[in-house]
């Protein structure tokens, strides 16, 4: 098996995510992104992700003596939630987050979105702070289909961003990756 684990369902998604422990400062070092969402530890694939948007919220201002303008001054972002459908999970890290907060011992966390192409490397990420599990479906079971188990969580955050040179780090992990497998 080679660095991109031919063998591994969730290669057969676009979006991945990684969950990462809560930092005051998150510091997210893209090559080690990269290399984690080539490999077998994303938490998780989805087919579909909503919610990687924001808004500036504005404060309306009529100045006196110039009723043809009216000032607009930035007050605050706003975060939509991030909803991730359409999945497969490997393992039990996003339903132990989940349940976390079920069992009064939850914490929050950051992470990592990442887009692969059709070769599966990463060319876009966006990464988001303290993320709070809101909502978790799990897979619909039908015994006479052969499907698979798809599930979807939905995250409330406290930021949104975006990990910028990550196509630039895929060809340079792919071409290290080509040369020593």
């Amino acid at each position: 098996m080679g660095l991109l684990g031919r063998d591994n369902p969730l290669l057969g998604y676009n979006f991945r995510i990684a969950l990462l422990e809560s930092s005051s400062s998150l510091s997210l070092n893209v090559a080690t992104i990269a290399l984690q969402n080539l490999t077998d530890s994303a938490d998780g694939g989805f087919s579909e992700c909503s919610g990687l948007e924001m808004s500036m919220e504005i404060e309306e201002f009529r100045e006196g003596g110039n009723n043809a303008t009216v000032l607009k001054f930035p007050t605050g972002i706003k975060w939509n939630d991030i909803t991730l459908k359409k999945g497969l999970t490997l393992g039990t890290e996003l339903w132990d987050w989940f349940d976390g907060f079920v069992q009064g011992r939850g914490e929050r966390k950051d992470g990592v979105i990442t887009l692969h192409n059709e070769s599966q490397l990463p060319q876009v990420a966006w990464g988001f702070r303290r993320g709070l599990p809101i909502k978790y479906t799990g897979p619909t079971m039908n015994a006479t289909s052969n499907e698979v188990a798809i599930e979807s969580i939905q995250i409330a955050h406290e930021g949104l961003y975006q990990i910028k040179g990550l196509g630039a780090a895929a060809g340079i992990v792919s071409a290290i990756g080509n040369a020593l497998f």
